[in-house]
């Protein structure tokens, strides 16, 4: 019997890759991040902050492979 192994084109870019951070010449910015709602409890944005401090919530962006090649070539 044969399988066929299939590679993903989906990658994972993780706070401290090298590709973590986008740069146009002007602006430098993380290629992910959390965005917490100004309606959001104080209680509530206190505990997220928490976890983000302690590496609990991590923010991790999913790219194609080919836009890590090409934001490579530029």
């Amino acid at each position: 019997m044969k399988y066929k192994t299939l590679n993903s084109k989906i990658q994972a870019v993780k706070e401290g890759d090298p590709q973590w951070v986008l740069k146009d010449g002007i602006v430098t910015a993380p290629r992910a991040g959390f965005e917490i709602s100004q309606r959001c409890p104080d209680n509530y944005k206190s505990l997220i902050l928490e976890c983000i401090e302690h590496g609990w919530l991590k923010p991790v962006a999913y790219v194609y492979g080919k836009t890590l090649t090409m934001d490579a070539l530029r």
